[in-house]
């Protein structure tokens, strides 16, 4: 009998979800819910190359899982989903791995709200809406900030008084680890070495982005902090900033740090910088017509992208490959090309054609054969948590 793994990734005011077999790693279903709690929200499903689009009249995310739960069952799929995996952005110190859920990893998830306001409610509110349609199931919780439990102190400490670490959890924690523990695999995969074996800079790139030094498939250094504004500029996310910034726009807008702490988050990234767009595409497009800040924001976006990859080889002592992910990182040859052209001190050399064929699902190596490797390669987050939670429920294709 086929079984499925339903996986769950809980926004503010979306649902994505994907229905995996992980005994064989065919995706058979995946979906959005968007706009929940608005009156045009809305869900799709894709499958058999065939989308379906349905209307949720106001929905919200129980709607929506109402809505998956009655999809599951009019393609007779309901009975083959033996468990539920839940992308969770924020585990602190308390997970260093993926985890079955019950009643204790709940009340941790809502400890470490407080250092992601804006991810770990959404999870949770995802998590209790499953259990309420599927009560049957096992779920589990997989953690972005679990692969890079393995960073060393010096690494992860930031230069304040200790006591803010001890009492208040102030470190870096990084982001994204579920797609570089992904990448890094298939990297090694790609190059024909023992994933123990390799030094990668892997950089993440889409709305949300960051970079990771891993050695040996272990984070030593990553970008992103104690939240996921640190480190590179983003969509609409400052990335590092003086923090000193904080108090002058306090005074200077007459504002308060949460308002700061808006406009950093919200309005910035290479939304403020090009005053056009958060989307990479359309600045892409704008700058090819000579929009002045759209080819600020990118020219930006890959000085400070290249800067901190050069950075994190200090982490790894070498260098055997820089990997490409994520929406940007697989369908930009424009800024992969700006960046890898910024670290030809390293010992990368671009291949243009092999750089600009890499787009749209095609992954594989854009630097030239005698230079040190840069490679585009696919995540896949939602396998991954597909089989973290088959390996913890008894599931097949652990």
């Amino acid at each position: 009998m086929i079984t499925h793994t339903l996986v769950i990734n809980c926004g503010s005011s979306s649902l994505k979800f994907a229905l995996i077999n992980p005994a064989d790693q065919v995706t058979t279903l995946t979906g959005l819910a968007e706009k929940l709690g608005l009156p045009d929200a809305c869900i799709s499903f894709k499958q058999d190359g065939r989308k379906v689009e349905l209307s949720l009249a106001q929905g919200d995310h129980a709607g929506a899982m109402r809505a998956i739960l009655s999809y599951l069952n009019e393609r007779e799929l309901t009975g083959s989903v033996t468990a539920i995996g839940h992308r969770v952005v924020h585990g602190g110190e308390t997970f260093k791995q993926s985890t079955l859920i019950d009643d204790g990893v709940i009340a941790a998830i809502e400890d470490c709200a407080r250092l992601a306001p804006l991810h770990n409610p959404a999870h949770l509110l995802g998590i209790r809406t499953a259990m309420e349609c599927f009560p049957d199931l096992p779920q589990v919780a997989v953690f972005d900030t679990a692969f890079h439990q393995t960073m060393p102190q010096h690494a992860y400490l930031y230069a304040v008084p200790m006591a803010l670490y001890r009492e208040h959890g102030v470190r870096r924690y990084g982001f994204h680890g579920t797609s570089y523990r992904y990448v890094t695999a298939e990297a090694a995969n790609m190059l024909g070495k023992a994933l123990a074996d390799t030094a990668f800079v892997c950089a993440h790139l889409g709305n949300g982005a960051s970079v990771a030094a891993v050695l040996g498939g272990r984070s030593v250094d990553t970008s992103m902090g104690l939240t996921p504004l640190e480190g590179l500029v983003m969509g609409t996310r400052s990335g590092d900033i003086d923090p000193g910034i904080f108090g002058y726009l306090a005074a200077e807008l007459g504002t308060d740090i949460q308002g700061v702490t808006d406009i950093l988050n919200k309005q910035s990234g290479l939304l403020g910088l090009s005053e056009l767009s958060s989307d990479c595409r359309e600045l892409e497009d704008a700058a090819a017509t000579g929009h002045t800040g759209a080819i600020i924001a990118l020219e930006v976006f890959a000085y400070r992208l290249a800067k901190q990859i050069a950075a994190m080889t200090v982490a790894l002592g070498r260098l055997d490959a820089v990997l490409f992910t994520g929406g940007i990182g697989e369908n930009s040859p424009l800024l992969r090309g700006k960046v890898i052209k910024q670290l030809g001190f390293l010992g990368l050399t671009l291949d243009a054609a092999a750089n600009d064929a890499a787009f749209r699902g095609k992954s594989g190596r854009i630097t030239t054969a005698d230079s040190v490797a840069a490679l585009v390669v696919n995540t896949n987050e939602e396998l991954m948590i597909a089989l973290d939670t088959a390996a913890l429920t008894g599931g097949q294709g652990a």
